[in-house]
């Protein structure tokens, strides 16, 4: 039937199944201040009565989806036709410029930082981007777009007014969304505050860094030294490089086609061994030791020599007398 205008009336809509839905079935959708204060701009742009027809809607589940990313919120509701339609709401995201600024006066204000990084939206949030000549939420229609595939010409239509409903109550649940919508993910925000209450010291503080490329113009095409081989753990403590060093430089070492290498560390190793100090002159640091086959890897060094019995002396022998001459016996 239709009326006295010769029109249809409006068909009602098809129900959702697992839908999104407000919490409250009635009186008012947002609860924080934050998600009140986005309202209240809708509701100052002259959208207030508009606003109202969508409700019913949030309410009974026809919003199938919702999804928000820089600058743009998409929705799918159902309507009285088999396919839903889709209701975007867009406003202007800051530049980096912008955000730069404003990271530092959060970051300056130590109160800010701390709500922030606890998930809390301070109250003063708005003052300062007031400060910087930027407001947090919409101020003229000018900075909201809004457009729905309905055939309705109404804006907000009430697919859109339903968005925006829902998009006031999942502010409720992460105030970091308005942020989101503003360009400045929930994640780089805060990575960006603990950078800045926290700063690393400058590049220029770590002398292990490379230098400049026009510092190494002249030794560009020099080649570079070779790197000292490593120290290892049962090195001479003290000393700038291993005796054993040369081993590694060299190629394999084979006697009779088995490997020596690891047979002649210990001896290497022993050759720049220190003496002990007591052992050289007085006031001389001490050198390698001239015996270098006392000792070697886990074994005992010789006990040492006893010292040599005292010689035993003599008392002088007397002169010895010759034997006297044999006389012959006389002939007669």
């Amino acid at each position: 039937m239709s009326d006295w205008h010769g029109e249809r009336p409006p068909a009602r809509p098809i129900r959702v199944e697992g839908g999104l839905t407000l919490r409250g079935k009635r009186g008012d959708v947002a609860r924080t201040w934050w998600s009140r204060r986005f309202v209240e701009v809708l509701e100052s742009l002259g959208m207030g009565g508009r606003l109202a027809r969508g409700r019913t809607y949030a309410r009974t589940g026809q919003v199938m989806s919702l999804s928000l990313s820089t600058s743009l919120v998409v929705a799918l509701v159902m309507g009285s036709r088999p396919e839903p339609y889709r209701a975007r709401i867009g406003v202007r995201k800051f530049s980096d410029d912008d955000w730069r600024r404003i990271e530092h006066a959060l970051a300056d204000r130590a109160v800010f930082a701390a709500k922030l990084l606890a998930g809390e939206m301070p109250a003063e949030i708005e003052e300062v981007f007031a400060g910087l000549g930027l407001t947090l939420f919409p101020q003229s229609p000018r900075e909201l777009s809004m457009d729905c595939t309905c055939p309705d010409w109404e804006v907000p239509c009430k697919h859109l007014a339903a968005t925006c409903y829902l998009l006031a109550e999942s502010f409720d649940e992460d105030p970091f969304e308005i942020l989101a919508w503003r360009g400045r993910s929930r994640e780089d925000l805060l990575d960006r505050l603990r950078e800045l209450r926290d700063p690393m010291p400058p590049e220029e503080d770590h002398p292990g860094g490379p230098p400049p490329l026009e510092d190494l113009l002249d030794v560009f095409w020099q080649r570079p030294a070779a790197p000292a081989a490593p120290v290892e753990d049962d090195a001479v403590p003290g000393t700038a490089t291993r005796p054993d060093a040369i081993l590694d430089e060299l190629g394999p070492l084979t006697v009779d086609g088995d490997p020596v290498t690891d047979a002649l560390r210990p001896l290497y190793r022993r050759f720049g061994r220190p003496c002990p100090v007591s052992s050289g002159p007085a006031g001389r640091a001490p050198g390698p030791c001239p015996r270098p086959w006392g000792t070697a890897a886990g074994n005992a060094a010789p006990p040492p020599r006893s010292p040599a019995p005292p010689a035993r002396s003599t008392p002088p022998r007397p002169p010895t007398r010759p034997p006297p001459a044999r006389s012959r016996p006389r002939t007669r």
